[in-house]
């Protein structure tokens, strides 16, 4: 059994289905990125699993239990979202409070911790990002960047089994990139297990263990850098790579 098993996930929104009955096995310390074309379902996976969409079928197996993702309870919706962080596009930190207080939220609100294990808990992650000269400064004093490495900070602090980011560098200037891309790399260098969607096809490429290419909702392309940059058996994913400049060769 593997350490996390998605099986027969689909949703659809009104008549275009986005994911048709996706199948995916996932290994402890696994770094899988998505990619794949705009609307093929990528961020639509991620969101299913942390139950943010609610799909039209589909369970997942995490932490040696089986949650059917279209019937659930409060309890089974906060204790998936505890296996399953999330770090978004926007960053979604609390405008009110500042780094410290962020990271701190979630491990004294859903996991109960008294105020000092959680602060020491939220300085250790803060530091290991590189905001520990920021504990005290709120969201508007953060630039994008740092206000992403502090989100990461407050996911990994919570010690997910699986952790999701959609797309962690699509709303920075391309300056602040790089920093948000060395939080990720760390992370996956200390082996969190890591599903990604972005378009920073060079990490990708540099970081993931695997790479999943998704078409039409679908998985069409399942395997290593190698073997997808560099020997793509599928011809939507050859197309793809040509359009990005990605292909060996091109």
């Amino acid at each position: 059994m593997s350490y996390i098993e998605i099986r027969g996930l689909s949703k659809r929104f009104g008549n275009n289905i986005v994911l048709d009955q996706v199948d995916l096995d996932i290994e402890k310390g696994d770094v899988i990125a998505l990619i794949g074309p705009s609307g093929t379902g990528k961020s639509t996976l991620l969101r299913c699993l942390n139950l943010l969409e609610k799909p039209e079928a589909g369970t997942v197996t995490i932490g040696g239990k089986t949650y059917d993702l279209t019937t659930h309870n409060s309890k089974e919706i906060n204790e998936l979202r505890t296996h399953t962080e999330m770090v978004f596009q926007q960053f979604n930190l609390f405008r009110q409070k500042n780094a410290l207080e962020n990271v701190m939220e979630g491990l004294t609100v859903v996991k109960g911790l008294d105020v000092k294990s959680a602060r020491e808990i939220a300085l250790r992650h803060l530091m290991k990002v590189g905001m520990g000269d920021r504990l005290f400064h709120y969201p508007r004093h953060l630039s994008g960047g740092q206000q992403q490495r502090v989100a990461i900070a407050r996911a990994l602090a919570m010690d997910p089994l699986l952790l999701l980011m959609d797309e962690p560098t699509s709303a920075l200037d391309p300056e602040l990139v790089g920093e948000v891309l060395q939080t990720v790399r760390a992370a996956a260098q200390d082996g969190n297990t890591i599903l990604l969607v972005t378009h920073e096809m060079p990490f990708v490429r540099s970081v993931a263990k695997r790479i999943i290419f998704l078409e039409n909702g679908k998985i069409v392309a399942d395997g290593t850098a190698n073997d997808i940059f560099e020997h793509p058996n599928n011809e939507r994913l050859r197309r793809f790579l040509i359009n990005i400049n990605m292909l060996e060769g091109v």
